[in-house]
C-alpha cells in the first residue's frame, strides 16, 4: 500500500468545462524523494483568468504544454512503478484534486489507478485532534507556493508528522 499526496492547479472550478493546468504528486515516505510533475495543454476554450493566475502561468504558456493524454499515461506508468499493491490518493482538498485527476484518468486513459476513493488530509487531521475547526497546515515545512510538487510535499510532510509525532497508524 502506498500513499500518494497529490495537488492540482487548474484554470477553473470543474473538470471538463475547465482544464487541469498542472499537478504534482509525491510518494508519502521518509525523504519524500519520489515525485511526479505534469503540465497539461488546456482541453477547453473556457478559463477563468483569476483561477489560471494562481498557477503562475499565462494562457499562452499553457497552450504550449503537452497533450493531456501523454501526461496522464506517463503519470499512470509512474504510479505502476511505485507499487503493485493498492495506491491511496490523498490531498489537502481531495474533492477538488480528486475530481480533476479522476476525470482526466478516465477520459484520457480509460481507468483511474487509484480506484474509486480518496482521502482528505484536512479531515483526517480534524479527526485526530477531535476538532473540526482545526487545520493541519501548521505541520507543513515546505512553503505553500502553488507549485503543485511543493504543495504536495508540504502536505506529505504534514502527514508524516501526524504519523511520527501524533501516533497516526499508516501501513506502507
Amino acid at each position: 500500500m502506498s500513499y500518494i499526496m497529490v495537488d492540482v492547479e487548474s484554470d477553473g472550478p470543474i473538470p471538463g468545462d475547465y482544464s487541469m493546468i498542472c499537478f504534482g504528486a509525491v510518494v508519502v515516505e521518509p525523504g519524500l524523494s519520489r515525485t511526479f510533475y505534469g503540465q497539461l495543454r488546456p482541453i477547453s476554450e473556457r478559463y477563468i483568468p483569476e483561477a489560471l493566475a494562481v498557477s503562475g502561468f499565462t494562457r499562452e504558456q499553457t497552450l504550449q504544454f503537452p497533450e493531456p493524454a501523454e501526461v496522464m499515461q506517463s503519470f499512470a506508468e509512474w504510479l505502476r512503478g511505485i507499487s503493485k499493491d493498492r495506491l491511496i490518493f490523498i490531498a489537502d482538498n481531495n474533492g477538488f484534486d480528486w475530481g480533476f485527476i479522476n476525470w482526466y484518468f478516465h477520459h484520457f486513459t480509460g481507468a483511474n489507478p487509484f480506484g474509486f476513493s480518496s482521502t482528505n488530509l484536512g479531515s483526517l487531521y480534524k479527526g485526530m485532534v477531535k476538532d473540526t475547526f482545526q487545520s493541519f497546515k501548521h505541520l507543513r515545512r515546505t512553503k505553500h507556493t502553488h507549485h503543485p510538487v511543493d504543495d504536495a510535499i508540504g502536505n506529505a510532510e504534514a502527514l508524516l508528522t501526524m504519523k511520527d509525532e501524533m501516533g497516526l497508524k499508516i501501513r506502507w
